[in-house]
């Protein structure tokens, strides 16, 4: 389990939550994830909670009067469930749905690396959060 220093302030934000500098930071809390997923992560900052559900009735009449709108998943399963638990985290921190953790695993991410996600994010929030405070 990793340790965090909260008498040391945390990275400021600058545009959006800046993983690399938390990275660099607990460099050895975060090696569980390549470039290109933490790229993921810091992605699914900006997208709602309704990238999450799947197309209903009013999405496909949407689509039907104006045209067809962008989708939010990802074509590879591994990096879908990457991204939809990174969602979660980003709008509800540590207190994500238990569905959404047993995704995670079964696409062959670790429990380290779970915590490692959620820790990173909630300190990013938590940045984030005090520059508008």
């Amino acid at each position: 389990m990793a340790y965090i220093d909260f008498a040391q302030p945390l990275p400021a934000a600058g545009d959006g939550a800046l993983l690399s500098v938390i990275r660099e930071r607990f460099r050895e809390t975060v090696q569980g994830f390549s470039a290109a997923e933490w790229q993921i992560v810091r992605l699914a900052q900006t997208d709602g909670r309704a990238s999450l559900r799947e197309p209903g009735r009013w999405s496909r009449l949407k689509t039907l009067i104006f045209g067809p709108q962008p989708h939010f998943r990802l074509a590879d399963g591994k990096l879908e469930a990457l991204r939809r638990l990174a969602v979660e985290a980003w709008h509800e921190g540590f207190a994500v749905r238990p569905s959404a953790i047993d995704a995670f695993l079964k696409a062959g991410f670790s429990e380290g690396q779970l915590e490692t996600l959620l820790s990173a994010v909630t300190a990013a929030r938590h940045a984030t959060m005090g520059k508008y405070a």
